[in-house]
């Protein structure tokens, strides 16, 4: 009987395997491939594997055959025979070049279309072919990310060490309070009412509104009970942020300190809110790295705001976009939770 050879995997090329079979966005083809290698070298038989990824024998025992020959490039497609490609490597490299490159900031389309890098390349490729060969190469001129350039913070990671460790381990007989300003909130009002969702059809939100000003939320969250102390503002600045830290430092036992997350927002760091800090020894700032508020956890009861309150709410006045903010928090605080934050000082994905 025919006993097919054994297949031995070192660590990376295991983890490599998995990884594929995890992966959402693996080929369905690729993810059978690297389940076919895993059972093999867990000694299960091919006809076993066969019928546990719905293909035939034969084609089990080609892919353990190429994968003994040529490890994990033996798992992809051989190049298939026919027509020799019309645009060779030096068209492609060219096409590819071009769309690598920032265009002529004097241009007035700062951004490559299909049908201006075909015109460029100079090669005949029409806008169709263009895009696959970049599609092949994992090139998408369309598309554009944003992104921040932080400035350089040479104590990036303290700060983050810092902030992170009172999640994880707040001091004894103190309060852990993440605080900042959701600002510019706009009081819109729709001009006509929000049709109600039926069966095979959402809910339709009128696209053009009213806006009746806007108000700016300055809140607390404690972190170790989820609770949320806020209050509407007028201005940003120090007084009013004073004038909170005030309405903190009433309201919180005096025998407990106060261990304030704050970025580095202007009313946070002037020198009216540092000399007050100074003078109240119990309230102990720690402030996230510049352009990294994302670490401050109030920010994620910011994100659950707009979701829930501001993003489809319809406001008739600035007023009443306040009641409403203010009765979501007083409802969110009966219910409410600490964040779980997972964070256990490890790396959270350790490349292969």
């Amino acid at each position: 009987m025919y006993k097919a050879a054994p297949i031995v995997l070192d660590e990376a090329t295991r983890s490599e395997l998995e990884r594929r079979v995890r992966a959402a966005k693996t080929p369905q083809r690729d993810v059978r491939r690297a389940r076919i290698i895993l059972m093999a070298a867990d000694g299960v038989s091919s006809a076993k594997i066969s019928k546990e990824v719905s293909i035939s024998q034969e084609y089990v025992a080609l892919w353990r055959r190429r994968f003994l020959a040529k490890g994990l490039g033996g798992l992809r497609d051989e190049p298939r025979p026919g027509r020799p490609e019309t645009y060779g490597h030096d068209d492609r490299i060219k096409l590819a070049a071009l769309a690598t490159m920032a265009r002529d900031p004097d241009d007035p389309e700062p951004t490559w279309t299909y049908k201006a890098l075909a015109e460029a390349s100079g090669t005949g490729i029409s806008p169709s072919q263009a895009w696959r060969i970049l599609d092949d190469m994992d090139i998408k001129p369309h598309l554009v990310r944003g992104w921040l350039n932080r400035r350089d913070d040479p104590g990036f990671w303290d700060r983050v060490r810092d902030v992170c460790g009172l999640y994880l381990s707040p001091p004894e007989n103190a309060l852990v309070i993440s605080i900042d300003e959701k600002t510019s909130i706009q009081a819109k009002e729709r001009l006509a009412a929000t049709t109600p969702a039926a069966p095979g059809r959402p809910a339709r939100q009128e696209f053009e509104y009213v806006r009746h000003g806007t108000a700016s939320l300055l809140a607390a969250l404690e972190v170790h009970t989820g609770e949320v102390i806020a209050t509407d503002i007028v201005a940003n600045n120090s007084v009013t942020f004073i004038d909170f830290l005030e309405r903190l430092d009433r309201q919180v036992a005096p025998d407990l300190s106060l261990h304030l997350v704050l970025d580095n927002g202007s009313s946070h760091v002037s020198k009216a809110t540092t000399a007050w800090l100074g003078d109240h020894p119990r309230f102990v700032a720690h402030y996230t790295p510049v352009h990294a508020s994302w670490v401050n956890q109030v920010e994620l009861f910011f994100s659950i705001l707009t979701r829930k309150v501001l993003r489809r709410g319809n406001f008739t006045s600035r007023e009443d976009l306040v009641t409403k903010l203010m009765t979501y928090i007083e409802r969110y605080n009966q219910t409410a939770k600490p964040f779980a934050w997972t964070y256990s000082g490890q790396p959270l994905k350790v490349a292969s």
